[in-house]
């Protein structure tokens, strides 16, 4: 790769014009699932072919047509495909909510993190926040379920139960029950304020939640996370250990058939309630299938278009994505 020289060069059309940013671009192909190192790759090669051409001044079209360019030439049609698809999505005057769930343990949070880099959303919560702020406001006597771990939930059931119930499930339920009151309330914040949002955790399962009323208001994409061999689910206690001392991998082994219990029930609701599941293996793979999830369901709420207008897509950056107030999503670019 050929050292190219700094250029002053600007963006835009006939109302507004900003400095062109490999950075930004990098970002926006990021948001097709593309790994970082393999988008600024990308970033690079349309960098230089703009120093080649001495381009001072590209529109916006322009720049997206050699974007996709570059991207089938490099990457293939895959990457080209999803960077159209989730550059139209940025147009939506719908703020995008993605709910992430899965047993303790399964990645929700890195990738919840390394999806909101990805695609530019600076708000991501995890349900154990949510239950934290609701177990500040109801004593352990009042709601005893709230105080303790979801994986930990079952010894704090109080009412009798059926022979038959398994008090882990009914347990993890009962505080799912409750959680789910301020998840509800955090998207219907986001909703109305028209802000893109991340929810990730063992509180987001489906049944729990009436998304049907936020049809037309948002996008709304909820997904369940799972690992399906028992030792390589096992082995993420160990390496998290590692990596944060305040969560020891003792606590989490000796509760870990709770776990797998937490984790073959969520699963069975996704099934039920037709959530889509994606594997956990390897971090990369999954992350590109949850962009691919997100972007494709996105894309379904993007209205159809016909005539010229319907390939003016933008690629000013992942990370402009604004209120639906604005006139436009996009405030500055690539």
């Amino acid at each position: 790769m050929k050292t190219v020289a700094s250029r002053h060069m600007v963006v835009g059309d006939q109302e507004y014009e900003f400095p062109y940013s490999k950075g930004l671009m990098a970002s926006a192909i990021m948001a097709t699932g593309l790994a970082p190192s393999r988008a600024f790759h990308v970033a690079e090669v349309i960098e230089e072919r703009l120093d080649d051409q001495a381009v001072v001044s590209i529109s916006r079209v322009e720049l997206n047509e050699m974007a996709l360019e570059v991207l089938r030439a490099e990457v293939g049609d895959r990457y080209a495909e999803s960077f159209s698809k989730w550059q139209r999505v940025q147009r939506l005057d719908l703020p995008l909510i993605i709910l992430l769930g899965g047993a303790t343990g399964v990645g929700k949070s890195t990738i919840a993190t390394m999806l909101a880099h990805r695609l530019g959303i600076t708000r991501v919560i995890p349900t154990d926040a949510v239950r934290e702020v609701m177990r500040s406001m109801f004593t352990a006597d009042l709601f005893p379920s709230l105080h303790t771990s979801s994986f930990d939930a079952a010894r704090l059931v109080r009412h009798p139960l059926p022979r038959s119930a398994d008090p882990v499930i009914i347990g993890f339920r009962e505080q799912v029950s409750a959680v789910a009151v301020g998840i509800e309330a955090l998207v219907s914040r986001a909703v109305s304020e028209g802000t893109d949002l991340i929810v990730e955790g063992a509180h987001v399962v489906p049944g729990f939640f009436d998304l049907d009323r936020f049809e037309g208001k948002a996008v709304v994409v909820p997904m369940v996370v799972t690992v399906d061999e028992v030792e390589l689910h096992r082995s993420h206690f160990v390496q998290r250990s590692h990596d944060s001392r305040s969560r020891p991998a003792e606590r989490y082994l000796d509760s870990f058939q709770n776990i797998r219990k937490m984790h073959r029930y969520i699963r069975s609701l996704a099934l039920e309630h037709n959530v889509a599941i994606v594997q956990s293996y390897n971090l990369d793979a999954t992350l590109s299938q949850v962009i691919d999830l997100v972007v494709g369901q996105a894309f379904k709420a993007v209205p159809d278009r016909t005539g010229p207008g319907s390939v003016d897509v933008t690629v000013e950056g992942a990370h402009s994505r604004t209120t639906p107030s604005s006139h436009s999503k996009h405030t500055h670019g690539a």
